[in-house]
């Protein structure tokens, strides 16, 4: 064997371990949890940690297990794709307390109102939310655009109308693994057949240059059980 190939099989055989791969699992995902702004995947943690997705999977729930067992305030849960801490619900009371004390809501009581009817009739045209509400709502979608709890999807085949859904922002945010757990509140909502024949082929029935109605209010605190942005 040459020199080269000796020192080359040397460094290999003393390069010191990953320190990463070394630390324990269940403090180690912990840590990372605690620090992520979107619920991580199973397969970036393995990534990450230097362990099988499988150990990862099994750790995870394990760890949801314990805090669930000792009645922690927090809960760690599977949404939108990935793993994230949550507050636990029954305290969600002192959180809106503090987050809400001498400060309006994140999202107005009119972007509260828009993005439910985006969530339950999407995919939906502006004019569609916008005769849903009776008010113009071009103003509160941009700010849903912006915050991006709600995105473009294509267009409406007969108007050539910009569709929009929410995002899986708009899940992580509500804590949600998909739109099929949102509460049962459409049947509330109008069908797409009676907002077409209030719009007649798709005008408004309002008129569409009136300035935007929605003002900021805070929504009240009562109505806020879930958390949104």
């Amino acid at each position: 064997m040459s020199e080269q190939s000796t020192r080359g099989a040397r460094t290999d055989t003393d390069a010191a371990p990953d320190p990463v791969a070394a630390l324990d699992l269940g403090p180690a995902l912990e840590a990372v949890l605690m620090v992520v702004d979107e619920p991580a995947t199973e397969a970036h943690l393995a990534k990450i940690l230097q362990r099988p997705r499988r150990q990862i999977a099994e750790a995870l729930r394990a760890l949801a297990e314990e805090y669930t067992a000792q009645g922690r305030g927090f809960e760690l849960r599977f949404v939108a794709g990935g793993w994230r801490f949550y507050t636990r619900a029954e305290y969600a009371p002192a959180v809106e307390r503090f987050v809400l004390d001498g400060q309006q809501a994140r999202l107005t009581q009119a972007a509260l109102e828009t993005l439910a009817v985006v969530a339950y009739r999407q995919p939906v045209s502006r004019s569609r939310v916008s005769a849903v509400r009776g008010v113009n709502c071009d103003g509160v979608m941009r700010t849903l655009l912006q915050r991006g709890l709600v995105e473009e999807a294509g267009t409406e085949p007969e108007t050539g109308a910009i569709l929009y859904v929410t995002t899986n922002y708009f899940l992580e945010r509500m804590g949600l693994r998909g739109l099929d757990e949102l509460p049962e509140l459409a049947p509330f909502l109008p069908e797409a057949e009676a907002i077409e024949a209030d719009t007649q082929e798709g005008v408004p029935s309002f008129d569409p240059d009136a300035p935007d109605t929605d003002e900021d209010h805070a929504p009240d605190p009562a109505h806020t059980g879930t958390r949104w942005p």
